[in-house]
């Protein structure tokens, strides 16, 4: 509980910025006569979102469903491929290059490919959203597995430890940190993952919506698109880095910042 408290603590200052931040763009319209199709202010987009709120949220849910599911697949085969690829050095030099390949391939490029071989549905959008998600996850836990100290890990083993308690209590503990710094980048691209993948093809959606009212000049309506898409990824991401502050409160990267460890 007290983790929560000093999380939701720490998010109040961010909060007041986008006060800040959304006062100024409101008045700064006003002030200098700019005209709403160009940059409409945040009172224009509230009111337009209003009017179109129930296929906006409708929209929202299916962009929310694809971003999930292709997030979470991402974590259920990056952790265990990691861990595989940190004890092996076999497929260390066998795998993980044709991993940084892949990665290095253009999503936008690739993505037509899927809706050739799946169709529209649901599966190619989030096959895209695993595919941007997937390397940062893999690069950060591994290195997380291999930050374990060997003497640390010998020492352990002579005490008659066996392997599962050695991963139990040395190796996953000293990994998280490394892990968690990957999911909260994959969490982040998860969004944007959404979003090109509903641009290639999709009849349903925020990025279907988003190209339909671009297409449309309605710009407040793109604006309102653009902030609940952006809302989403910070759901996701602060998720994440809640789950962070309760599993390794212990860690350096939970102290408040100017605390030192001395």
């Amino acid at each position: 509980m007290t983790a929560l408290l000093d999380w939701t603590k720490r998010r109040a200052g961010p909060l007041i910025v986008f006060a800040i931040l959304l006062l100024l763009w409101e008045f700064g319209v006003k002030l200098f006569g700019i005209k709403e199709y160009l940059l409409p202010p945040p009172t224009k987009v509230w009111v337009e979102f209003v009017k179109r709120a129930p296929a906006v949220m409708d929209a929202a849910y299916v962009t929310s469903r694809q971003l999930l599911a292709g997030y979470l697949l991402s974590i259920v085969v990056s952790v265990p491929l990691a861990l595989v690829v940190a004890r092996s050095r076999f497929v260390e030099q066998s795998i993980y290059p044709v991993v940084v390949f892949l990665q290095i391939i253009p999503k936008i490029a690739i993505a037509p490919l899927f809706i050739i071989w799946l169709g529209f549905g649901f599966a190619p959008k989030v096959i895209i959203v695993f595919l941007l998600c997937f390397f940062p996850i893999v690069v950060a836990s591994v290195a997380g597995f291999k930050s374990v100290d060997p003497e640390i890990a010998d020492f352990a083993r002579t005490t008659g430890a066996s392997e599962w308690k050695l991963f139990r209590t040395i190796q996953l503990p000293q990994a998280l940190p490394d892990i968690f710094t990957g999911l909260k980048v994959g969490a982040a691209l998860s969004a944007t993952a959404a979003i090109v993948a509903e641009f290639v093809a999709a009849d349903r959606g925020l990025g279907y919506l988003l190209l339909q009212y671009n297409g449309q000049f309605e710009t407040a309506m793109v604006f309102a698109i653009i902030i609940i898409l952006s809302i989403i990824g910070l759901v996701v991401y602060y998720a994440v880095e809640l789950i962070e502050r309760l599993a390794i409160p212990w860690h350096v990267s939970q102290r408040p910042a100017g605390v030192t460890g001395a």
